[in-house]
């Protein structure tokens, strides 16, 4: 794997959960792996792939069957839902902006706040929160997909008779799915396995800018969101913002959610983060966990003042988007899966829709 070595040491700023000590490995510009990670666990099969993507799309794991993982995840776009919070079931609005799912199984900490350590952990959280996916308990999850022929069959041959419909093999099911969802070879990765024609003289420039000017003391690592080699479970988080006072933090309300600190309850994790993707980061718009910046170029100037106390001119700030923009990767063509019918009688009913 190609690497360019970076300048800067690694910012104090940037802290893991267990303060390890990370190699001089972490802190380089790397080429995005082809394929991620699998967990013993929960090896991938063709048939467990094509199962994950079902579910993934079908709304029916939502309480009122309004709203399915894609809707918040697009993956016939950017992965998200471009909006700065995510709309759930009877049209709620969540608190937090949807963070993208392509490239999402090189993480080793999942969510804003890292709360949960895998995609299984991941996958099972919005089907059962009030706001996302609804429904009141995992056991009426599991009844609705183990009352579908299809789903029941399918799962009986992915999973084995004896264990089928659980809500953990629907969560595995779509975790595997999920981790066919990478985007390798943007013009960044071509770069470095050598087109030196890949990128233009202002990207080159803009990637000289982001470790000169320090971004890369925490955008790092083949997915720039730190070492995808830590442990499962153990994120690479920061705090933001950093140098508080700014206008951009009062403008855009970036204290107001205490982030990690709603997790742990430890006062060192207020408004502690993890580190998100810079991937495909110029189709994810708006910014942030709260979703509060609409455009790449703000972004970048809130970042530089608010993390490392720095104002950019307008030229530096051109040339580090074009460096971002160059991050895009390729997409694999996804085809909405037909989801196995239920014949005669209907899943979500008047009473699920009205609660």
């Amino acid at each position: 794997m190609t690497k360019l070595s970076l300048k800067s040491a690694l910012s104090p700023l940037c802290v893991l959960s267990s303060a390890l000590l990370i190699s001089a490995q972490a802190y380089a510009f790397e080429a995005l792996p082809d394929k991620a990670p699998v967990p013993k666990d929960n090896p991938m099969t063709p048939e467990k792939v094509a199962l994950g993507q079902q579910l993934f799309f079908d709304p029916r794991l939502s309480a009122d069957g309004t709203v399915s993982c894609n809707t918040c995840h697009n993956v016939m776009s950017s992965g998200t839902d471009n909006r700065p919070v995510s709309a759930g079931v009877a049209g709620q609005n969540g608190g937090r902006s949807a963070p993208t799912v392509w490239n999402a199984a090189f993480l080793t900490a999942q969510f804003w706040d890292g709360r949960a350590a895998t995609l299984e952990d991941q996958a099972k959280g919005p089907i059962l929160n009030p706001i996302e996916m609804g429904m009141p308990h995992k056991e009426l999850a599991v009844k609705r997909i183990e009352s579908i022929p299809g789903y029941a069959e399918q799962f009986a041959k992915v999973f084995g008779e004896k264990s089928g419909v659980t809500y953990d093999n629907i969560a595995k099911a779509i975790a595997t799915y999920e981790r066919t969802l990478i985007t390798p070879n943007s013009s960044f990765d071509r770069y470095l396995k050598g087109n030196k024609k890949a990128l233009s003289k202002e990207a080159q420039a803009g990637m000289k800018l982001v470790e000169a000017t320090g971004c890369t003391s925490c955008h790092n690592g083949p997915n720039f969101a730190g070492p995808i080699d830590l442990p499962v479970g153990q994120g690479f988080y920061q705090k933001f913002p950093v140098y508080p006072g700014s206008s951009y933090e009062t403008k855009y309300n970036l204290s107001n959610d205490s982030g990690r600190f709603q997790v742990t309850k430890d006062e060192k994790d207020k408004n502690v983060w993890r580190v998100p993707t810079w991937r495909n980061i110029a189709l994810t718009a708006p910014y942030f966990h709260n979703g509060s910046v609409e455009t790449l170029d703000e972004a970048v100037r809130v970042m530089a003042k608010t993390q490392l106390n720095k104002e950019l001119s307008d030229g530096d700030v051109t040339s580090i988007v074009a460096f971002l923009n160059s991050l895009t990767g390729e997409f694999p063509q996804q085809t909405l899966p037909r989801i196995p019918d239920l014949s005669n009688s209907s899943l979500v009913t008047m009473s699920d829709i009205k609660k």
